[in-house]
């Protein structure tokens, strides 16, 4: 059983993990800590967390606890990543892991150092349409893929999303924030692990009372082989239909041996073969594991990790090198 205890209580992402931590039979809870008056104690009442570290180095100098679950502001992750490999600790982190290529660095660095391991909440690679995505790419019918769209756009919900997100240095960036489920499922369903980056952009439309958040964004990659990405990650769908729109996280991909078309938000996944002029409906795949699970594979280097460490790097630094051009271009 695996002795897990949690830092950073700021984004509701970290409570489906406490929430997956307790109904797993391998893991044990030793406790969490979250230095913000209002966010521990909604922690606590709401979600049931029991906050009885009075400090993170509290919590680290533990040693009972093996890892470290991650959910504070996004600015305030990568140093809380460096502090529990530093004290010997796994790190599972909400992504994004860091905001910043040079925190990234030492992460890694210190991963490889201390052998601690580290992953994050990739979420879509568990999904079962993303599952059924690589089997037809693995079958090679979709042949070379030229060409690809993917739109992550999100609901702003403002004054429900926490106010941390628009203060100047805390959010990162909307690209390293929305953009690195799509890079990484790039890696994971395509093949595609680095990139030429063309052009990025973020600017702010929707978060009228926050005019320094930039909430819009779009750029375009070349992949080493020459196909070209496009997207458009912004805080554009209206409150309401929020994540029920069919558009959620849409991924349209062109190769010489036909089209793809699929969405977590829509039912059906949609594929046109080269030569034939009935669309097919692909299956669902059960994953293999969920991510908690997948996360006690990696570490006690079991085989069929579904989401390697090595592979949370790229995706992050891949992310954060199109945020920073975005950023360099203002």
């Amino acid at each position: 059983m695996m002795k897990i205890a949690f830092a950073g209580l700021r984004h509701d992402h970290i409570f489906a993990v406490h929430k997956m931590a307790l109904a797993q039979g391998e893991y044990e809870i030793t406790g969490a800590f979250e230095e913000n008056d209002t966010a521990r104690e909604r922690a606590q009442t709401q979600f049931g967390v029991d906050c009885r570290y009075p400090t993170y180095e509290a919590l680290l100098s533990d040693d009972t606890v093996e890892a470290v679950a991650l959910g504070g502001c996004y600015a305030h992750r990568g140093a809380m990543a460096i502090e529990a490999l530093k004290a010997g600790k796994h790190v599972l982190a909400d992504k994004p892991l860091c905001t910043d290529l040079a925190t990234l660095d030492e992460i890694e660095r210190l991963a490889k150092t201390t052998g601690k391991k580290v992953s994050g909440m990739f979420t879509m690679r568990y999904e079962p349409k993303l599952r059924a995505v690589v089997k037809l790419v693995k079958s090679g019918a979709l042949g070379e893929i030229n060409n690809i769209y993917f739109g992550g756009q999100h609901p702003l919900q403002y004054g429900r999303r926490p106010m941390w997100y628009f203060e100047e240095g805390m959010h990162g960036g909307v690209i390293n924030d929305i953009a690195i489920h799509g890079i990484d499922i790039l890696s994971f369903a395509f093949g595609m692990d680095s990139f030429r980056v063309l052009s990025a952009r973020c600017w702010n439309k929707y978060a009228l009372e926050e005019v320094q958040f930039k909430d819009s964004a779009q750029f375009m990659l070349a992949a080493d082989d020459g196909a070209g990405i496009l997207s458009d990650v912004s805080y554009a769908v209206p409150d309401g239909v929020e994540f029920a729109l069919p558009l959620y996280w849409q991924f349209n991909v062109w190769g010489t041996g036909g089209v793809l078309d699929f969405s977590i938000g829509k039912k059906d996944m949609l594929f046109w073969q080269k030569g034939m002029k009935e669309v097919q409906v692909l299956e669902e795949v059960q994953p293999e594991a969920d991510y908690m699970t997948d996360f006690l594979r990696l570490v006690r280097d079991e085989e069929n990790v579904i989401l390697p460490m090595e592979e949370v790097f790229t995706a992050t630094r891949n992310t954060l090198t199109i945020q920073k051009y975005a950023d360099n271009i203002q």
